[in-house]
């Protein structure tokens, strides 16, 4: 009895052997035998290619973007992990550009498509009472005045913290609760310090001379009077985060995602808090707090002068009568 012969790209029923396009052999083949790649790599690129050759019929040349595109969507809609998502568009655009020196395609179909950009991992966050708590209790140590400080600045006014050891001494403006900070992309912001915030940076200033060498400009130095380093703050945070019974790691990511939350559940204002915490894209401070875009669209409609539902001219306010043009 003669099976018939198996779809593309799937095994052939009831074999050990499967059976695979033979272009996609060939590219298999080229992956292996001039571009050197490991076997792992080769058999993850194969499996992509059978589920993009059976994901539509005809010939290579019937293959278009559209049909990547709806492959990738039902394996979101199945709840696949974007990154696998991503492999796979990322093996059809190799593929494509393989077939295009072989002659197979006029032109490779996944060139312009991107996949879904991975979550970021979110840090565990901290509810206002475990920040509080996070925070060194009133000290005439000079290394516990100086992590207090450390401390209160970082969840005052959502540093990074790159931006906190490498601020200096005339960056700080305790009389107007002010600090200027370097950011990423050598962007520069101001910030506001908040009162406790200054208060205990203003404690640390009275002890720093103690410690600080001659001309040392940054404001948070070490024990032999240098610039502290990241790594030395990092320890301190988690002393601090065991000290306080927090269970997690405390580090400084996570005193910023604290800062950045509770901001915003209190005062509702995103740009607000995109401008403070330095981001250049709206979407990275969504990330930071927890929002979907469904909530920001909720937000604008309500919010944005163009986007209110109009109301009849009778029912508005007199300031928002339209004037004549």
């Amino acid at each position: 009895m003669t099976r018939d012969p198996a779809p593309p790209g799937r095994p052939a029923g009831g074999g050990s052997e499967q059976r695979r396009d033979p272009a996609i052999e060939a590219f298999l083949d080229h992956l292996r035998d001039e571009r050197g790649l490991s076997g792992h790599t080769t058999a993850a690129y194969g499996r992509d290619l059978d589920r993009l050759r059976s994901g539509f019929t005809g010939g290579w040349e019937d293959l278009e973007p559209a049909v990547l595109r709806r492959i990738a969507a039902g394996m979101a809609r199945a709840g696949r992990n974007p990154r696998s998502i991503q492999r796979f568009l990322s093996a059809a655009r190799s593929f494509g550009r393989w077939a295009v020196r072989e002659g197979l395609l006029e032109s490779s179909p996944g060139a312009t498509l991107r996949g879904p950009r991975p979550r970021r991992p979110l840090p565990r966050g901290l509810d206002v009472d475990q920040a509080a708590s996070a925070m060194l209790q009133p000290s005439e140590r000079t290394l516990d005045l100086r992590d207090r400080a450390m401390l209160e600045l970082l969840y005052s006014s959502g540093l990074r913290l790159s931006e906190l050891t490498g601020l200096d001494l005339g960056h700080l403006d305790l009389a107007s609760g002010l600090v200027r900070v370097l950011g990423k992309g050598r962007r520069e912001r101001t910030v506001p310090v908040g009162r406790i915030a200054a208060g205990a940076l203003r404690d640390w200033l009275g002890a720093r001379p103690e410690w600080a060498a001659t001309g040392e400009p940054a404001l948070f130095v070490s024990q032999r009077g240098r610039r502290l380093g990241n790594r030395a703050v990092q320890r301190r945070l988690e002393l601090a985060g065991r000290r306080a019974g927090l269970g997690e790691r405390l580090h400084p990511h996570r005193l910023r995602h604290a800062f950045a939350s509770h901001l915003l559940e209190s005062s509702g204002d995103l740009r607000a808090v995109q401008e403070l915490l330095g981001h250049a894209d709206l979407a990275t401070t969504q990330i930071y707090t927890h929002l979907d875009f469904q909530h920001l669209a909720q937000v604008y409609d309500v919010a944005h002068p163009r986007a209110r539902r109009a109301r009849s001219p009778l029912s508005r306010h007199p300031r928002e009568r339209l004037e004549p043009s």
